[in-house]
């Protein structure tokens, strides 16, 4: 009995490790290869939809998932894309958005089940990752003003990800293995 157990609890973390790999893998594609450099911003400025799979990760998966997902996965971005100045700031507001996404989706059994909790999710990460990108911007230029010409971007990024990622969590919360 105790070998079935302990059998069923490894499997469980194996199949835990290999669903975070690919949703980090999967927010890692979809920033890399699915963005536009905008030009609103002296510092770059970028739209991707990173953000989208961030949501659907938070969403399907819960605070955990969707918090490893977006830190690692957009964090591996700056990484290999030429932003290495900000790969912990991006580290801790995509986390931080990408858990609090994944908790309010979650609230009470819900489960990621609840279109309106969903919504509600994604719009209230914005101003806390917009915060912390604002606050590592400032830091990092010690500028306080230039910091503002990012904010654009970043809503801009986030109502496109909200857009595309709560229909496809909608669609496949149908599937009966996300439900």
């Amino acid at each position: 009995m105790q070998n079935t157990q302990s059998y069923l609890k490894s499997r469980q973390k194996t199949l835990d490790l290999i669903t975070t790999s690919m949703l980090i893998s999967l927010v890692f594609v979809a920033t890399l290869f699915l963005n536009i450099r905008l030009p609103i911003s002296a510092n770059g400025g970028l739209v991707h939809l990173g953000t989208a799979m961030l949501f659907i990760a938070s969403i399907l998966f819960g605070p955990k998932k969707g918090a490893l997902a977006g830190a690692i996965g957009m964090g591996l971005f700056d990484m290999f894309g030429g932003w290495v100045l900000w790969v912990p700031i991006t580290i801790l507001a995509r986390g931080l958005q990408g858990y609090i996404v994944g908790k309010i989706a979650w609230l009470n059994g819900h489960n990621g089940d609840s279109i309106s909790l969903n919504l509600t999710a994604t719009i209230v990460s914005i101003p806390f990752m917009s915060a912390v990108y604002y606050i590592g911007e400032g830091i990092l230029y010690a500028n306080w003003i230039a910091p503002l010409a990012s904010i654009p971007g970043d809503l801009l990024q986030n109502i496109l990800g909200i857009i595309i990622a709560l229909p496809i969590c909608v669609a496949l919360k149908k599937i009966p293995s996300f439900k």
